[in-house]
């Protein structure tokens, strides 16, 4: 009896089924996508509504298949070109965080230096950077930075900015501006209400800091050294490995029905 790669939907009662494979090698869950097609009258009602690759305990019966079966995938060959058309659908990427600038800054003195602030020395190396794989990721949004308001009974105005707030080790960029103004009025006062609305990107960055501690002593005297260091970070996005990823899945179907 094999163990075949399955397509199929959970249970009407939103369970994996019961007669997918136990095997310590299978897997389930993988590589869901919309099992009803976009315009056409729905075939699967929720919670059977996304189509799922798993490892089944057995042979499909020609006589009949339990709920939730989909269809039956037989070759390698096959199995990428079904992962690639869920794939591309569902714009699969690669995304990998990579490390491309480090920066040291190390501080030395005294216990006693330590303790007033005064008398440390501090040494900054120059950043050193790499470049990923890929192309960097962007993110993109819009903010509101700056809101004035006016009043009628007032001789002046209030204003209040918010800056965009980015990671140090990003590259913030402004692609628009937008200024709306709304007028309201109670009584005999009117007031004048200007929103700034600004459009950004700025690449997909982050920066993490570690600090180590140590101490030697000569003498009696002691010195106290502490290390910052500056990791940099972008997030590469390159193109999803179709091929690995059919080998990873049917180097699991082979692991079962060894």
């Amino acid at each position: 009896m094999s163990q075949p790669v399955i397509k199929y939907t959970l249970t009407k009662q939103g369970r994996q089924p019961d007669w997918l494979s136990k095997h310590a090698d299978a897997f389930k869950g993988e590589h869901g996508t919309p099992a009803n097609k976009p315009g056409k009258l729905p075939r699967f009602g929720s919670p059977q509504d996304t189509i799922y690759l798993g490892i089944g305990a057995g042979d499909p019966d020609d006589d009949g298949t339990p709920d939730g079966y989909v269809g039956i995938i037989t070759t390698k060959a096959e199995l990428q070109t079904y992962i690639t058309e869920v794939g591309t659908a569902a714009g699969y990427k690669t995304i990998t965080d990579t490390l491309v600038g480090v920066q040291t800054s190390v501080t030395v003195g005294l216990t006693t230096a330590w303790e007033s602030g005064v008398g440390l020395t501090t040494t900054t190396t120059d950043k050193v950077t790499y470049t990923g794989v890929g192309t960097v990721m962007t993110i993109t949004g819009s903010q509101v930075t700056r809101v004035v308001t006016e009043t009628s009974d007032s001789e002046g105005y209030t204003t209040v900015d918010t800056p965009i707030v980015v990671d140090p080790a990003s590259t913030l960029t402004i692609t628009g501006v937008t200024t709306s103004v709304g007028v309201t009025t109670v009584g005999d006062v009117t007031t004048t209400t200007t929103t700034t609305t600004s459009e950004y990107s700025h690449t997909d960055a982050y920066t993490n800091t570690s600090t180590s501690k140590s101490e030697t002593t000569t003498d009696g005297v002691t010195t106290r050294t502490d290390t910052v260091t500056t990791n940099e970070y972008e997030r590469y996005e390159t193109s999803y490995d179709y091929a690995a990823e059919a080998t990873r899945l049917w180097d699991k179907y082979e692991a079962v029905n060894a």
